[in-house]
């Protein structure tokens, strides 16, 4: 070998060793990038499971339901049978002889393989047959790619942050009128409230009437009972309906709004029942 030679294979050999390391680098760097993605996901997984289990203690979930029992990996009560089992003279060969346990593909209780147990049973190879008749084993399928599986993971884990934040935007809504303002709420349910508490004005009114309630007692329900009573069913309600289920603190009542709108709108139905009736004399 000549010197020419020597340096020429000496220089393929370095630039060999160098891909070598050049590769090994990279490789080193795309593992070290996977490892963290991994971790970055397992951490965002984790605050999706602490925000999941507060979402569900808002609503009266403290674990979830259990779920089906899983079969993967258990194994069936009876033995496997194997292929020795099987019977020596297999219907529909005509000479009674044994065509042996490659010859009948797909034949029940024939088959170049013995039985495997149920959480085996998916990793077992398909098997392709020739047009011999001959099982043999078919191509593997290809390995996952771990870079694709962690995009997809992370996508899912987008979806689901979405989503809390969607569920979570929704518990902090009440139930009663939740598109409306706290204020709009506490005055729509006080003034039903003292709606009701006018109809029930009218009613001892006419009672009054015919003589079933006197004038003292009227006149105390009227200034004081059913706005009291129309004052606390409001409070109630919006203690009740009108409260979130994720909320900081205790949402606003607006006590002296209520109090001022079901001690007016009481009294008020009575004046106008006064001056409808005397429109109508």
């Amino acid at each position: 070998m000549s010197f020419e030679e020597y340096a020429a294979l000496a220089r393929q050999l370095s630039e060999q060793r160098r891909a070598g390391e050049q590769h090994a680098a990279t490789e080193a760097a795309r593992r070290r990038d996977l490892h963290a993605a991994v971790d970055y996901l397992q951490q965002r997984l984790t605050a999706q499971g602490h925000r999941l289990d507060q979402l569900g203690r808002a609503i009266g979930i403290d674990q979830p339901p259990p779920g089906p029992p899983s079969s993967v990996g258990s194994a069936p009560s009876t033995p496997p049978s194997s292929a020795g089992s099987a019977p020596s003279t297999p219907p529909g060969t005509g000479d009674g002889g044994d065509a042996g346990a490659a010859g009948a593909p797909g034949r029940a209780g024939v088959g170049a393989y013995p039985e495997l147990l149920a959480g085996e049973a998916r990793l077992a190879l398909p098997t392709a047959v020739s047009p011999a008749g001959v099982g043999v084993p078919a191509q593997r399928a290809a390995a996952v790619d771990p870079t694709v599986e962690l995009e997809l993971a992370r996508r899912m884990a987008d979806e689901a942050d979405r989503h809390g934040q969607q569920a979570e935007v929704l518990a902090q809504r009440p139930a009663l009128l939740p598109t409306w303002s706290p204020l709009a709420r506490a005055v729509a349910v006080y003034a039903g409230c003292g709606a009701a508490a006018g109809v029930l004005v009218l009613a001892l009114v006419l009672a009054s009437g015919v003589g079933l309630v006197d004038g003292f007692t009227l006149g105390a329900w009227i200034c004081a009972g059913l706005p009291a009573v129309a004052f606390f069913g409001g409070y109630l309600v919006l203690g009740r309906w009108g409260r979130p289920a994720m909320v900081a603190g205790t949402p606003p009542r607006y006590l002296p709004l209520g109090f001022l709108i079901c001690f007016l709108v009481v009294p008020m139905a009575y004046c106008a029942y006064l001056l409808l009736v005397r429109g109508l004399r």
